[in-house]
């Protein structure tokens, strides 16, 4: 079985070719910056560099392959969804022109909106590309993970983190699914290893429960010894920080609207069952990667 994974040194990526490297297949990883992956991984792996916004590039690196993952990075557009369209315009065509008859794409829980979520519509985008491929042959098949929000985002927040308050959008009490990368990844390879599904498929990968942004950063508090909390700020004014530090009106939409989009009587499409249910917990997250993070970022 030839599997590729796009982003393999990401969040989730990362997590992912070590299991298929365990579970003897050699992986073809699609990255941009392939010299690290091929120090790493050697001969385990089969490293090609290409650009997904390179089309030409893309139908030849997916060319013989039987299953792909597919993760659409933020680009660095003036219009974020526009740019997650494009990509998803060239995977597909590259997926029904080489055939590959399994794709599984990296998505987010708010793409079942398609409108007013922000950047999560550009991922909306790139699932519609892709179900119409499927939809055009039936010997194609995708499956969209819906995931939650991933812990890994805390990273992103260190030094906030670090000063015991962070900011956000959503009302601080109001829960939301969390998820580890590393859990993403294990449903991932699950799919990937094997061929005995058809047609378009979600599937939601939820985390171990629900978690508010009070929750979350008592849990983090727990783990780091200190207190931190959420603020919630006003939407003109995170507005108005984003744009001072010159974003475009696109690029602050698509921030925005991950957050203001799912607020506030949101409900996933896909609800929370023992299949969405994964087992890595903030606080053995937390610990095992925030807390050096952290401490990384105070010395």
């Amino acid at each position: 079985m030839e599997i590729a994974v796009t982003a393999p040194s990401g969040n989730v990526g990362r997590f992912l070719v070590g299991h298929l490297v365990r579970a003897g297949v050699r992986p073809r990883l699609l990255s941009r910056r392939p010299e690290r992956l091929r120090a790493r991984w050697g001969d385990l792996v089969d490293v090609r560099e290409v650009d997904l916004r390179d089309a030409a590039a893309v139908t030849e690196t997916t060319r013989g392959i039987d299953a792909l993952y597919l993760v659409v990075p933020p680009g660095e557009s003036d219009d974020p969804v526009a740019a997650y369209a494009e990509v998803g315009r060239i995977v597909a065509a590259a997926v029904a022109g080489n055939r590959v008859t399994h794709t599984v794409l990296q998505s987010s829980v708010g793409a079942e909106l398609r409108e007013g979520a922000g950047e999560i519509d550009g991922l909306a985008r790139v699932e519609e590309s892709l179900d119409r491929v499927v939809a055009a042959d039936a010997g194609l098949a995708v499956t969209h993970l819906r995931c939650g929000y991933f812990f890994s985002n805390l990273l992103l927040e260190l030094d906030a983190v670090r000063a015991g308050s962070v900011a956000v959008l959503r009302p601080t009490d109001e829960p939301m699914p969390w998820v580890a990368p590393a859990d993403i990844a294990m449903v991932a390879a699950s799919l990937l290893l094997r061929s005995g599904w058809s047609g378009r498929r979600v599937r939601a990968v939820h985390g171990p429960c629900d978690l508010s942004w009070d929750d979350a950063l008592a849990v983090v508090g727990d783990v780091l010894g200190r207190t931190v909390t959420a603020h919630r700020v006003a939407d003109d004014a995170m507005r108005a920080t984003l744009t001072q530090v010159g974003m475009s009106e696109a690029q602050v939409e698509a921030i925005m609207g991950m957050s203001t989009g799912l607020r506030e009587g949101f409900v996933p499409e896909q609800p929370r069952t023992l299949a969405t249910t994964t087992d890595t917990t903030l606080g053995a997250w937390a610990w095992a990667e925030l807390r050096p993070a952290v401490a990384a970022a105070t010395t």
